[in-house]
């Protein structure tokens, strides 16, 4: 955790941007696997964390705009609980850490939102996606449950967006801490690449690193030779020579801050000529990308430049042809590139996508590309001191997406299909990582792990 006057100035700052009403913030709370005593990982609310700290489940809070207070709701541990816990600190301790003073049980806080419904007061909370949260802030608001989503404020989103978009020193300084840990996972991850092991050998290995380092993983790991899967989170496939390793993994820190990298490395430790090639596109088009990030700068047009250097790269190697602005206007390049170069980062690794990822994102100057491929772009506005997010270009060939476009002459002025073809079973390439936008321009996040064509043959032979 940060140090209280950290929490109490992001409640202050809040507290400027929505005049009236009152903020409720429900935590999250533990979730059974199989049976109520046996939960699944307790991971709190990331702007309840944001504003408020207290990382344990059972927990609201209230900010009143119009009374000017803040009150904290929980309860302390009973002599039941203690035998299996552990004698832990009163509610009221944990919030002097957090610089809030005033606590109530948690049963209060259904009767002061109610009340607070009966004077008629503007309630302002954000869109739930735990689904216990989802049920208790339907019978504390007495809203139909499908109805309560709807019903999320609107000012107290975009202005949670607007606070948590821009990251304190203290937040970078967190991010990069977590991404020294995420150097040895990858670093470890690589070094044990060889044909005839299997891939959940080396995801175990990196996410034994995290768990090690007193944090955990900030989405399930993506680490598959099937890397034109873009999601491939199973880890069953036997490593054979000839294949490449997409490694897409993130480490959450103790303070539940999120990094997120990828390498592609070959099993067998050197790349081809084929591998060699399409590689150093994806590279050379994610050098490109994060030259280009500077305040001001659409993110989108930084993905449209990342895949204008894509579509060039694929055109010297004969699977694209023709003009290169009207095959991306037209969207052929998605063939090979069916996602966006990057998203927020922060407490979520996708960050506030939970409260829509079309305000974190996007705003009414900047608007979506509807097409396939670029509609994925998670960020798209223009670019502030203080965003961090990731770049992650990559070339994919995905078997599937091949045949139907080719069955339906899909692209042919732009797609050379039989050269292509020649490439089916290459799986798919993908490079990450995350950058800060400065005052002036960037800068890439902690120690670089290695991604250059040589510097990734040579940790592999060591």
């Amino acid at each position: 955790m940060f140090p209280a006057n950290v929490y109490i100035e992001r409640r202050k700052n809040l507290k400027k941007l929505i005049k009236s009403g009152v903020l409720i913030f429900v935590g999250n709370t533990e979730l059974p696997m199989n049976y109520p005593q046996n939960i699944y990982h307790f991971r709190q609310d990331s702007s309840f964390l944001y504003f408020f700290g207290i990382d344990e489940p059972g927990m609201a809070a209230i900010i009143d705009l119009d009374n000017d207070k803040e009150i904290i709701f929980g309860d302390d541990v009973e002599i039941e609980d203690v035998i299996w816990t552990g004698p832990l600190p009163l509610l009221r301790d944990k919030a002097k850490n957090f610089g809030l003073t005033s606590t109530e049980v948690f049963s209060k806080f259904e009767a002061y939102v109610k009340d607070a419904v009966k004077q008629n007061k503007n309630i302002h909370f954000l869109p739930p996606y735990n689904p216990n949260s989802k049920i208790f802030l339907s019978k504390v608001l007495g809203i139909s449950i499908d109805k309560v989503k709807d019903s999320a404020s609107m000012e107290l989103m975009l202005a949670v967006i607007k606070l948590r978009s821009v990251k304190t020193p203290e937040e970078v300084a967190e991010i990069e801490k977590g991404i020294d840990t995420a150097y040895e996972m990858f670093t470890k991850g690589i070094q044990m690449v060889k044909p005839g092991k299997y891939e959940y050998e080396v995801a175990g290995a990196m996410e034994g690193i995290a768990l090690g380092k007193n944090g955990t993983l900030s989405f399930p790991t993506i680490l598959s030779v099937r890397g034109e899967i873009l999601h491939g989170h199973a880890h069953g496939n036997l490593m054979n020579d000839g294949d490449m390793l997409v490694m897409d993994a993130g480490f959450e820190t103790p303070n539940h801050y999120a990094t997120d990298h990828t390498r592609t490395v070959p099993v067998n430790g050197k790349f081809s000529k084929k591998q060699k090639e399409i590689y150093q596109i994806v590279l050379d088009s994610q050098m490109t990308a994060i030259e280009a990030i500077k305040p001001g700068v659409k993110y989108q047009d930084v993905h449209l430049l990342s895949c204008k250097v894509i579509t060039e790269g694929l055109k010297k190697l004969g699977l694209m042809k023709g003009d290169t602005d009207a095959a991306i206007k037209q969207g052929a390049h998605a063939m090979f590139l069916p996602h966006g170069l990057g998203h927020m980062m922060g407490l979520d690794v996708h960050d506030m996508e939970d409260i829509g990822q079309i305000y974190v994102g996007y705003d009414d100057e900047v608007r979506p590309i509807d097409q396939f491929g670029t509609a994925y772009l998670r960020l798209g506005r223009r670019l502030q001191p203080g965003f961090i997010l990731t770049v992650e270009p990559g070339i994919y060939f995905v078997p599937e997406l091949y045949n139907l476009w080719k069955s339906e002459n899909k692209f042919t002025e732009f797609i050379d299909y039989n050269k292509v073809s020649e490439y089916l079973g290459f799986g798919g390439i993908r490079i990450e990582d995350d950058v800060l936008v400065t005052e002036t321009g960037h800068r890439v996040l902690g120690k670089s792990i290695p991604k250059t064509v040589e510097d990734i043959e040579a940790l592999m032979a060591k």
